[in-house]
């Protein structure tokens, strides 16, 4: 798994000390990274050079046939475009993570993730060893060290490099918010995180470009009643109601 280098330790926000952080690395453009987080802990993801492009699955920890559903976190949310405030739904009806911050707001919820078949045409190469890796390649991988298979993954939501639908119907890449975006989501149940940094599948560009994301977590708290988040639409609030009353008959609090 890729490691820091040396002196490029991420700078935490205001408030959390040092003991708190959980998790800390750079990942390489083509390249991916996975982890396990407790419930509360907040999880920043920032695109340092303004072309990196994370691709995130979510599952609820040992429990994977709950998984971050994309279509149903567009539906059931009324809202295609990812940002603050947002919720990260499983097909069960339940928050798996929610969007506490967002200086990025060019995510996708739509594309999935490039697969090896298209960016062999389009590269040369979609190998996980190759020189233009794909996403669904590199997740593969790190699904396989969380104890999950190929069938296992949906498809993902991709951050920092956004798509918008125009008025004929078709996408239009928006690339993204340029150098610092960030990005940070809060883990509403024991999650498994895989995230493989690889170019949007839509990303006209004709070279194989993707630069490197910063990934920072740290112990907080879960969304509670009487947070924003919690009561910012019914169908949120069903969502939250949901996941407390399947964690506390699993005894989570």
């Amino acid at each position: 798994m890729p490691t820091l280098p040396a002196g490029a330790w991420p700078n935490p926000p205001a408030g959390v000390a040092p003991d708190r952080i959980v998790w800390a690395e750079t990942v390489a453009g083509g390249n991916y990274t996975h982890k396990v987080i407790a419930r509360g802990t907040e999880l920043r993801l920032t695109d340092l050079a303004g072309d990196a492009c994370a691709h995130v699955l979510l599952y609820a920890d040992g429990r994977p046939w709950e998984r971050l559903n994309a279509a149903d976190t567009v539906k059931v949310l009324w809202n295609a475009y990812v940002g603050e405030g947002h919720l990260l739904l499983s097909d069960q009806g339940r928050v798996l993570a929610s969007v506490v911050a967002d200086t990025s707001t060019r995510h996708d919820a739509l594309c999935g993730t490039s697969t090896a078949v298209r960016n062999t045409q389009r590269y040369g190469d979609g190998s996980p060893q190759g020189p233009s890796p794909a996403g669904r390649e590199l997740l593969k991988l790190a699904a396989l060290k969380n104890g999950l298979e190929p069938r296992d993954l949906p498809p993902s939501l991709s951050f920092f490099q956004g798509v918008r639908v125009v008025a004929d119907g078709k996408l239009e890449f928006t690339g993204s918010a340029g150098p610092g975006a960030a990005v940070t989501l809060r883990a509403e149940q024991p999650l498994t995180v895989l995230i493989a940094n690889v170019p949007h599948p839509v990303d006209p560009r004709p070279d194989y470009v993707c630069t490197p994301l910063e990934v920072l977590a740290w112990r907080a708290s879960p969304t509670a009643p009487g947070d924003r988040l919690w009561d910012a639409t019914p169908e949120g609030r069903r969502a939250y109601l949901n996941t407390i009353d399947h964690l506390a008959a699993r005894g989570i609090q």
